[in-house]
């Protein structure tokens, strides 16, 4: 078990984490597809299908966001990059049961990745998986990535940290300090431990999550092979809007291999 469980506090969820109930009706390139993960709980993954001789990314969005945000995004990732796309909800969000907890993504993370291979292999298409995490995000990718080596292609964080700890820092939120050491240096074990190749993207503006921890998510990696992409201008939620073009370039280049 994580030490991440030890964060689940109503002091420190209720500014962690922003649930909404909003949900929409699928686009005609997408299904939704629900992954059952504790009793009468599911969670909400959108699969975003555009080829199947793509390899598809498995993305775990940021908090304040849905699955369905990515309605008019996910071409891009179809146009730009050649990807298929499948974003996966947090407990709680969207059309998602229960609330969400740091225990709970830690756990969710490792179901929908198995329903989500599970899912991509029935459809017959190519069964390359690469893992992304945004913000919030970055926590169950980070999972992933150290406990699937080979059966995950590759990982990219984007706008995200090392561990969730030096966010709620941060913020003020009342963590105490033996607490932030034990989940810190599990963290900074886990990301070590991870060997997949890795792409970093990060606004250098970004408030929220200052780019030191890309630095120092970069430093960290035990990858070989790790990108790091800044771009400039973009605060935590522009880092697409700001440089569309590189954004999906960096990730076309990095998925096929360039």
């Amino acid at each position: 078990m994580s030490y991440y469980y030890l964060l689940d506090h109503p002091q420190v969820l209720q500014y962690a984490f922003y649930p909404t109930n909003e949900w929409s009706v699928c686009p005609d390139y997408a299904t939704d597809l629900f992954v059952s993960v504790d009793a009468d709980i599911r969670v909400a993954c959108r699969f975003f299908a555009a080829d199947p001789k793509f390899p598809t990314v498995l993305f775990f969005h940021g908090n304040g966001e849905i699955a369905c945000d990515y309605d008019s995004i996910a071409p891009y990732f179809f146009s730009q990059s050649n990807v298929n796309l499948v974003v996966a909800e947090f407990r709680g969000y969207g059309a998602s049961d229960g609330r969400p907890t740091f225990a709970g993504v830690i756990a969710d993370a490792h179901m929908i990745f198995k329903a989500v291979s599970k899912e991509v292999s029935g459809r017959g298409y190519r069964k390359d998986i690469w893992v992304m995490g945004r913000s919030m995000g970055s926590v169950p990718a980070l999972e992933l990535a150290k406990n699937y080596p080979k059966k995950i292609k590759g990982l990219i964080i984007e706008s995200g940290f090392p561990s969730a700890t030096r966010i709620a820092k941060r913020l003020g939120l009342p963590v105490p300090e033996p607490d932030v050491k034990l989940i810190e240096d599990e963290c900074l074990q886990k990301i070590r431990d991870i060997t997949l190749p890795a792409l970093i993207i990060h606004g250098d503006r970004d408030n929220l999550v200052v780019i030191d921890e890309a630095y120092t998510l970069e430093r960290e990696l035990g990858s070989a092979d790790k990108r790091l992409l800044i771009v400039r201008g973009a605060d935590h939620n522009s880092v697409i809007a700001c440089d569309i073009a590189g954004y999906f370039k960096a990730i076309k280049d990095f998925v096929h291999g360039k």
